[in-house]
């Protein structure tokens, strides 16, 4: 019994350690992009279902851009010209995206990252998870 509890233990432990981000890793944040809920800094939780809108982010080296875009029916985006430029910034405590546009700068702190799914948190404490997004495919 107490071998059994041991190896409980030991599993808990190993799934309850927070994974670092490698540099290998943040090539899974180019692409499109939803936002499935926030987080509030008071343990509340906001869900998302559907949204009108992604963000298409798109990096190399230490420089990149986010862009909000419309998915259309027919498989293309409406967008703007605008663009968010960001820099990477690596710290002690894992990556950071530093957003400077005019006199307003902010820092995001990235928090989880796969291939499917990531996490950032900003300064006032809300966490942002997003899911790559899929497109609806419609039958013809």
């Amino acid at each position: 019994m107490a071998r059994i509890l041991l190896y409980c233990l030991v599993f808990f432990l190993i799934g309850c350690v927070e994974h670092a981000i490698s540099k290998s890793d943040l090539r899974h944040l180019n692409g499109y992009w939803e936002i499935k809920k926030v987080e509030f800094p008071d343990g509340q939780t906001k869900n998302y279902g559907m949204n009108p809108s992604i963000d298409f982010i798109q990096f190399d080296g230490d420089q990149g851009f986010l862009k909000k875009l419309q998915p259309k029916f027919d498989g293309s985006y409406q967008t703007s010209n605008n663009a968010e430029a960001f820099t990477l910034v690596a710290s002690n405590q894992g990556y950071r995206l530093r957003f400077e546009q005019d006199s307003d700068s902010r820092e995001e702190i990235l928090v989880q990252l796969d291939s499917l799914t990531f996490s950032i948190q900003n300064e006032e404490g809300l966490k942002y998870t997003y899911t790559r997004f899929q497109p609806i495919q419609i039958p013809k």
